[in-house]
């Protein structure tokens, strides 16, 4: 799944720190103040002329009882307004809310966001009683709506994507961690079909899935890739020739991954990017989650470039340095706009923030002419 010039297959030969560095410039969406340190799972989305972005908000850290979802916007992905609630704290003991992105169906803007806690937790990170919850914007009176319900027992990782077929597809997971595909959202919000995908843990195997995500390949079949939870440090996939009603046995990739969310997607240059964190966890790397790189690939499978994210030291800007950027980067979501890409991600799960490249920049990246860089 990654072939890069130097080093080949042969990825743990990767010299993070002498990586290509894409330019761009630096946006500070939202940092923690207390008593709500925490913030992290953003998502953008471009609506009603402007910039938006998501996220959950929280104490101390994450998925803790009275956890909400907050949002800003901005007129350039860069230059943010004051935050305001989505989700305010839920009321109930052990409520808490996750942010899981923008839908945007049939001209309206639709906030996803899971809801849990009511029940007890036995074993799992999410109780039973887990919904996926939808909040229309009313841009008359400049508010989210009361939410509905998306579809139970679901924890999905990105917001639905139309396919061939006309249908919207969403991968999701259970609160028992299992992973299927919702198939619908045509006739109604919450008008859905049910597709196992994989179990959370396979027999015969360590694998487990975790944080999906999915993009459709040049002939028509759709590539499902996961985070795996049993410290791997490799990203795994699996192939669909149906549309989604079927997959492959996830296999274990040679992309290295340092246990977190990443996000790839096809570009309108027609080729693909993925946005991780690649630099796997070792005694080199001890902390992980650093750098956030993005590769590049023409076939959506094999990715051969890849280079740093322009991230500064620093959440409030400055210079950028390949070793001493603070602080975990992590969970990003990327969304393409009149030539250019916005990636928003958190920093060290306290700051919310966005860099902006110019696809003139990417395309640099994918035809071989950004250097290696030296450390600063």
């Amino acid at each position: 799944m990654l072939d890069l010039p130097g080093v080949g297959t042969a990825t743990e030969e990767i010299d993070f720190k002498t990586l290509p560095v894409l330019d761009g410039q630096h946006g500070l969406v939202n940092r923690g103040e207390s008593p709500w340190l925490f913030r992290l799972h953003s998502y953008l989305a471009f609506y009603d002329g402007k910039y938006w972005c998501m996220w959950s908000h929280g104490p101390v850290v994450e998925d803790k009882p009275t956890q909400h979802v907050r949002y800003a916007t901005s007129v350039d992905g860069l230059h943010w307004s004051q935050d305001d609630f989505i989700a305010t704290p839920p009321a109930g003991k052990g409520e808490r809310y996750i942010s899981r992105g923008f839908w945007q169906r049939n001209g309206k803007l639709i906030a996803l966001a899971t809801l849990d806690g009511r029940l007890p937790r036995h074993n799992t990170p999410w109780s039973s009683d887990l919904e996926l919850l939808g909040f229309e914007w009313d841009p008359k009176n400049a508010e989210w709506k009361k939410p509905i319900v998306i579809f139970p027992d679901t924890l999905s990782n990105f917001p639905p994507e139309k396919v061939a077929n006309g249908q919207w597809l969403m991968m999701r997971r259970d609160h028992k961690r299992s992973v299927s595909v919702l198939f619908g959202g045509v006739k109604s919000l919450s008008d859905w079909e049910v597709v196992p995908a994989v179990k959370y843990k396979l027999k015969n195997s360590n694998f487990q899935a975790e944080e999906p995500d999915w993009w459709e390949l040049p002939d028509g079949r759709l590539m499902g890739v996961y985070r795996d939870n049993s410290n791997s440090m490799r990203l795994h996939r699996a192939i669909s020739t149906d549309m989604g009603h079927s997959w492959s046995k996830p296999e274990k990739t040679n992309f290295p991954d340092a246990t977190s969310k990443f996000f790839g997607m096809k570009i309108s240059l027609g080729f693909y990017i993925l946005v991780s964190n690649a630099n796997p966890i070792t005694n080199a790397n001890p902390l992980g989650r650093n750098p956030l790189c993005l590769a590049t690939s023409d076939d959506g499978i094999t990715f051969t470039r890849m280079a740093r994210l322009p991230i500064p030291v620093a959440p409030e800007g400055g210079p950028f340095d390949a070793e001493h950027t603070s602080g975990t980067l992590q969970y990003p979501h990327v969304l393409e706009k009149d030539g250019q890409l916005l990636i928003s991600y958190s920093r060290h799960k306290t700051v919310i923030e966005t860099v902006k490249i110019s696809l003139t920049e990417i395309e640099r990246l994918r035809d071989g002419k950004l250097p290696a860089r030296p450390l600063n």
